[in-house]
């Protein structure tokens, strides 16, 4: 009887303009919105395209006990051919800021499976060790398109309600990727010596010719149709791969700002300004850059340094060797350890997902580094004791194998997919292409020069002490993150600018942003029962 009278009086409560009465439900929370499954398929197609590292990364590592048998090489070659990869790619990143601003994001992906395509034939084909490492150049361009462009498709299509979650897929499909490469060195280390390192190689060229045909069914983004002028295009893409049409609006008019398009210009097709289509962009990048992006770029630049600084690619390229020094010899034991580390990596990744846009980038990334430190100290301290020991001591074996193992779900429930996702959503809308090239760049570069000289630093200063240097590293990348990098969870892509330019004075600009937002609600509801949307 209670709650009828309490519904009686609710309906009878009219609003203050006087439009409706009001009911219960109209002071319920606002209802989390449904992921959308047009948007998570194109982030998903666009995402495929890390497999190709992932895959390359784990093969070569597989693969490089056969090619050094075959073909004679030395360990120092050894260390070149595993690490060169990311140097090359290097070409292929600051090439695919620009090709995507040209031709599209949607066949910056198709031309980066060609590429790929092309290299890994060579390598596959490849008679002696100049040739493996032509191939190994080829396929590193493809490497650095993939790299580049999949994180920003994803964030240029995807809400704001669910960024973190689809644009943590290319860390998701590199784990995939390095599963393959596990299974490929399996299933051909049976064949011949000349022909099974060749055919893990040139398998590779498989998922290219897939990915290639299946991102031509992906829409292009809908932030590259405006800056071209396609405003009909990109409504249409907006349409499909927002929340509700009233984010599809709130979205199509803060890209317009973005790329200096009147608010009240709504032609289907139009022409743009050079300003708008990219022109100026590495001066503004790089040369004269506004307090806001400077402070962007160091943030984006940082933190892919940290994320291979901190040493995943010594962890995940030579593990065996890892294994090997805290005395698993078996090959089979080291395979099954070696595919632990692979399963662990996927698992938590897995996780990261779905925690990205409930808890938010800068609790995940802090604690992830935070486990990292503790890992990295205990696998340094446990493969020291184990350099000085007589004897095979089983408590230190199973710490450093539980190290690895920890160290890795670490790394992957936060570092590892949140540098995608944090660095391609920062960026303002003209910058994004170069400015995730920048960051692409950084992560390559440091993760060659991590794998080509791991071999060489830890035979200057013990394995152990290698380790040590990470753990190091990574206390730096924590007091970084903690200083520097503002929170981003369920802002839109062209709001981000507010929070950067200050450094340290961020968190007083998001409470104001969030003032505003509820105040924005509270009259929204107050007026209509209807409710507005947030950004």
């Amino acid at each position: 009887m209670e709650m009828a009278d309490q519904k009686t009086v609710a309906k009878s409560a009219v609003s203050d303009n006087g439009l409706r009465p009001k009911s219960i439900e109209d002071f319920d929370p606002p209802a989390r919105p449904r992921r959308n499954k047009y948007a998570m398929a194109c982030a998903t197609l666009a995402s495929t395209t890390s497999i190709l590292l992932g895959y390359d990364i784990e093969v070569m590592s597989g693969a490089i006990i056969y090619i050094k048998e075959d073909l004679k090489i030395s360990d120092v070659e050894v260390e070149i051919l595993t690490g060169i990869l990311a140097v090359y790619s290097l070409l292929g990143s600051p090439m695919a800021g620009r090709t995507s601003d040209w031709i599209g994001r949607r066949y910056t992906i198709v031309l980066a499976g060609a590429i790929f395509f092309a290299g890994a034939l060579l390598m596959g084909f490849a008679p002696n060790y100049a040739f493996l490492m032509f191939g190994r150049f080829v396929a590193g361009i493809g490497v650095g398109y993939a790299l580049m462009i999949a994180p920003v498709y994803t964030a240029e299509v995807s809400p704001a309600s669910t960024r973190g979650f689809l644009n943590s897929f290319p860390e998701v499909f590199i784990n995939i990727g390095i599963l393959l490469g596990y299974i490929s060195n399996y299933a051909f280390s049976k064949l011949r010596l000349s022909l099974g390192w060749r055919m893990m190689l040139g398998v590779g060229a498989i998922p290219s010719v897939l990915l290639a045909f299946g991102v031509l069914a992906m829409p292009e983004s809908p932030r590259w149709l405006i800056m071209q002028g396609r405003l009909g295009d990109a409504k249409t893409v907006l349409a499909r791969t927002s929340d509700s049409k009233e984010e599809a609006a709130l979205r199509l008019a803060d890209i317009k700002e973005a790329a200096g398009i009147p608010e009240e210009c709504n032609d289907d097709v139009i022409k743009v300004t050079k300003r708008s289509t990219g022109e100026g962009v590495w001066r503004d990048l790089l040369l004269h850059p506004t307090p806001s992006v400077r402070h962007i770029l160091i943030c984006a630049v940082g933190i892919h340094f940290f994320q291979q600084a901190s040493g995943i690619d010594a962890v995940v390229l030579y593990s065996p060797r890892i294994f090997e020094k805290v005395g698993i010899t078996s090959s089979n034991k080291m395979l099954v350890a070696t595919i632990a580390v692979s399963v662990v990596k996927t698992m938590f990744i897995l996780v990261a997902t779905f925690l990205l846009d409930r808890i938010g980038r800068r609790p995940l990334l802090l604690s992830s580094v935070g486990g990292m430190i503790i890992s990295l100290g205990s696998l340094g301290v446990c493969l020291t004791i184990i350099n000085h020991s007589q004897t095979k001591l089983m408590w230190a074996v199973v710490m450093c194998i539980a190290s690895v193992l920890s160290y890795v779900a670490f790394f992957s429930i936060g570092m590892g997919p949140i540098t995608w996702v944090y660095s391609s959503e920062i960026f303002p809308l003209r910058l994004r292409a170069q400015g995730c090239a920048i960051g692409v760049a950084m992560n390559r570069v440091t993760s060659g020069v991590s794998a080509m000289s791991f071999i060489s630093l830890y035979d200057a200063i013990s394995i152990g002490g290698a380790f040590f240097l990470f753990m190091a590293v990574a206390c730096a990348a924590w007091l970084f993150f903690y200083i520097l990098m503002p929170e981003t969870q369920g802002r839109t892509l062209e709001e981000m600018g507010q929070f950067f330019g200050n450094y340290t004075k961020w968190r007083s600009v998001a409470r104001e942003i969030d003032i505003q937002r509820n105040k924005e609600v509270v009259n929204g509801n107050g007026g209509n029962g209807e409710g507005q949307l947030g950004k």
